[in-house]
């Protein structure tokens, strides 16, 4: 989380009764958002300056490692764009044994909103990633995954702004894992929008990728 001292405790609310631990990696917030997500029930670790999504989940990943009966991590966005059931089910499908690692697709059903500028962004950005890693992925940069431990372990993001969303697909490819994806829905708000949801930042990120 960065700054998200206005939305951050309700999502951790939402999230406690399915996930009893809640992790908030703190990015150098400056709004009190640490003092928020603890009050609400969550663990709190903190980066001392502001380093990027990244770094957060790499931390994320590293401090969950540290707890010997981990078994799922969950990637979820602090600023309430995602579902908690759409969560919960993606962690079934790890646990009753179907994949190593369940990747959110906002394509594979109706329920999320695109404006078509911004759908053809995202299926140009998937199909590049298709491209180049030989993963047969729907949505390329979605933030909702669930994966096991032995995936987890075997991540190591050094990407630490945007660039990460591709390195963890270049990574996982090269791990070979179980993979399947699932239908989530992501909620566009006006609040997300402007914390990093809009088109203009899919562009920039579809450029980063073909650039490289």
């Amino acid at each position: 989380m960065y700054n998200e001292a206005t939305v951050v405790g309700s999502v951790i609310e939402g999230l406690l009764p399915v996930f009893p631990n809640v992790v908030c990696i703190d990015d150098g917030s400056s709004d009190g958002s640490p003092e928020v997500a603890a009050a609400a029930g969550a663990t709190v670790v903190q980066h001392p300056i502001n380093l990027g999504q990244g770094a957060a989940l790499q931390t994320g990943i590293s401090y969950a490692l540290q707890d010997p009966q981990m078994e799922t991590v969950v990637t979820f966005d602090a600023d309430g764009q995602h579902r908690v059931s759409d969560a919960q089910l993606m962690v079934e499908r790890i646990q009753n044994g179907e994949a190593d690692i369940v990747l959110g697709s906002r394509f594979l059903d109706d329920r999320t909103k695109l404006t078509p500028a911004k759908r053809l962004v995202l299926r140009t950005a998937a199909a590049q990633m298709r491209i180049s890693t030989g993963m047969d992925l729907s949505d390329a940069h979605n933030g909702l995954r669930a994966f096991n431990r032995h995936v987890a372990s075997r991540i190591d993001l050094t990407q630490n702004r945007m660039a990460h969303a591709s390195e963890f697909v270049h990574q996982i490819a090269k791990m070979q894992p179980r993979y399947v994806e699932h239908p989530v829905e992501i909620i566009y708000t006006d609040y997300s929008k402007a914390k990093g949801q809009s088109l203009l930042n899919s562009v920039n990120i579809l450029a980063e990728l073909l650039l490289k």
